[in-house]
């Protein structure tokens, strides 16, 4: 049996986290590309839910020394700013 090494687990922890905030993105993206308005109740809770998700899963990730809080914060702050970003795209139309 291959024993695993802690950095493997760590760039692993820290691709799954980006991959699923990367997901989160294209979903808004998708959304707002359809014209689904982001004061619609449906889009608010789709986005809640998944940031939500997304905040436990670097929590944990956080509390089990895979990945630095600072990095937490970072992909946390980054999908934020993206949102941020294309909502104010959205607006401009």
């Amino acid at each position: 049996m291959t024993e695993i090494k802690v950095p493997d687990l760590e760039q692993k922890a820290l691709a799954l986290l980006q991959a699923d905030a990367d997901k989160i993105y294209k979903l808004i993206d998708v959304q707002m590309e359809n014209l689904t308005m982001p004061q619609c109740p449906l889009y608010e809770e789709v986005l809640d839910t998944q940031m939500f998700g997304l905040s436990r899963e670097v929590e944990y990730a956080v509390r089990l020394g895979l990945i630095s809080d600072d990095i937490g914060r970072e992909i946390m702050g980054s999908l934020e700013r993206k949102l941020a970003h294309l909502h104010e795209l959205f607006n401009q139309r």
